[in-house]
């Protein structure tokens, strides 16, 4: 009963979560937001003290259980476990006890903090469970899913029927996808041979989370008067946290599963209150009670069907509907000629989205998730391929512009990089201005008339003005107010300048209302 809950819960938070970054219609994070924002890392950085003190609380009172419901990649890797115990029929025992490597855990979990206080956020979420999970999702999973989608909106296309839509699918930024990519061979390979051996070797949280299930309430137990000395249980689980020669249970490391206590044939494993019960052996980590075992009893087979198995295929079919894709044809001008895309303009300062503040606001809170990349409508938000700010999002205009209307990214962003802003602020929010280079203009270069940056600039800071103004007959070229602009780059997207736009938008450090 107890698995079966477990494995259930962690489907939803797993399925959930991972929408969040496939869904291209934005509904998901009407009533599945949440859970990005109870997520470990995200919420510490968001100063969301509720949130740390619940899961604080949930740790000591159950033991581990972030970890095995409400982390995807904790389980992602359980799937990935599973389906590997499934190949063979003697792959299922595949685990055994292995001493905690606590020289390694500890040095990372310091070392992370310390690169976090430091501001250094792109280097400390390189191991981040929750941020290493969303840039899985955003850049390897969410890919196949929009291809899959636009298959179907191809197919419905040709049945007159308008069921689906097409959207783009294209890789964002190289650096972000080749470490996302290498990120999910190693979890894959890792969890495969060894089911939680990057939660319980590498990843800072579950080593924080590990110290403070040491002192949990409830935890899986040892009844010695009952154990048989078996072996199933610690060949069951995926932590290799139990030592059957001593009956103890390294609880810093047992992530909750409850699979020993699903296997033990003999109820010898139960999960109940840890302090005070007689015949029980456990042990934290280090530490350990040894009791005597005492008789055995007859092995009684377990009849019926797992269902529990059925929730794991559940929560891992859906990563498979849409492995069918169709290359995505390029988008044409009328039907009638290719649109050569603009080239990325070199800025002096980047830009980030309205609502983060400024930019040292954006650096000390952003996880480099990708779910604000994932949201973006318009496809503005993009991971950076610099250094200094690697896999974390900022803003070019080559695809799309960010419309005043628009507050997807500030509406999803757990971490509080982005803070919450309604229509009315964005369209007041400077994030930057417009530069105009007048020897790009097509009206210096081509001699002819445009004005389409003064024409869609909707907060009316581009003015075309005469060419020679001692010739009302001249060319008009543009020019920018910027006190009144906002950085929206519409004019930078929409500027038929090639390849290099006549037009472009420089960052503020500092956000400031206009």
């Amino acid at each position: 009963m107890l698995k079966n809950i477990r494995i259930i819960s962690a489907a939803i938070f797993f399925i959930g979560i991972t929408m969040l970054f496939l869904d291209i219609t934005g509904l998901s994070h009407l009533w599945l937001g949440w859970m990005a924002k109870i997520q470990f890392l995200p919420a510490i950085l968001a100063m969301n003290l509720g949130v740390v003190g619940l899961l604080i609380i949930l740790t000591l009172i159950f033991g581990r259980v972030y970890c095995s419901v409400i982390c995807p990649l904790g389980v992602m890797q359980d799937i990935i476990s599973w389906s590997h115990g499934k190949t063979k029929k003697k792959n299922r025992f595949r685990f055994s006890f292995s001493p905690a490597k606590n020289w390694l855990r500890y040095t990372l979990l310091a070392i992370f903090i310390i690169v976090l206080a430091a501001g250094a956020n792109s280097i400390a979420t390189l191991v981040a469970p929750y941020s290493s999970y969303g840039r899985i999702a955003s850049n390897l999973f969410a890919p196949v899913y929009r291809a899959g989608n636009n298959l179907l909106a191809w197919a419905a296309e040709r049945a007159d029927s308008y069921a689906f839509y097409s959207t783009d699918v294209w890789i964002k930024s190289m650096p972000t996808f080749v470490i996302a990519a290498a990120t999910f061979i190693i979890i894959f390979i890792m969890a495969w041979k060894g089911g939680r051996t990057y939660c319980n070797t590498i990843c800072p949280v579950g080593t924080l989370l590990g110290t403070i299930s040491r002192f949990s309430l409830f935890a899986p137990v040892i009844d010695t008067s009952k154990c048989r000395s078996c072996g199933l249980c610690g060949r069951q689980c995926k932590a290799s946290c139990i030592n059957m020669k001593e009956h103890r249970i390294d609880y810093s490391r047992c992530v909750v599963c409850m699979d020993c206590i699903d296997i033990c044939h003999e109820g010898a494993i139960k999960y109940r209150f840890r302090y005070g019960a007689k015949h029980i052996s456990e042990a934290g980590e280090g530490t350990s009670d040894k009791v005597s075992r005492n008789g055995q009893a007859n092995s009684t087979k377990k009849n019926g069907i797992d269902s529990g198995r059925r929730a794991f295929m559940a929560s891992s079919a859906f990563a498979a509907v849409s492995l069918a894709a169709k290359a995505q044809e390029m988008k044409t001008d009328g039907g009638l000629g290719f649109v050569q895309r603009a080239a990325v303009p070199k800025r002096e300062t980047r830009i980030v989205p309205a609502g983060s503040a400024s930019i040292r606001n954006f650096d000390t809170h952003c996880t480099a998730c990708q779910l604000c990349v994932s949201a973006c409508p318009n496809n503005v938000l993009r991971p950076s391929a610099s250094l200094a700010t690697l896999m974390q999002p900022e803003m070019s205009y080559e695809r799309g512009y960010c419309r005043p209307e628009c507050t997807k990214c500030s509406e999803v962003c757990p971490a509080g990089a982005i803070i919450a802003i309604n229509r009315e602020e964005k369209s007041s929010v400077q994030i930057g201005h417009a530069v105009v280079d007048l020897s790009l203009c097509v009206v210096n270069t081509d001699e002819v008339s445009c004005g389409n940056c003064a024409r869609h600039c909707p907060a009316g800071a581009i003015r075309m003005v005469h060419k020679n103004p001692d010739d009302k007959n001249s060319l008009r070229i543009p020019t920018v107010n910027e006190e009144r602009c906002i950085g929206c780059g519409a004019c930078e997207n929409l500027c038929p300048a090639r390849p290099l736009t006549a037009i472009h938008v420089e960052g503020h450090e500092v956000h400031r209302t206009i």
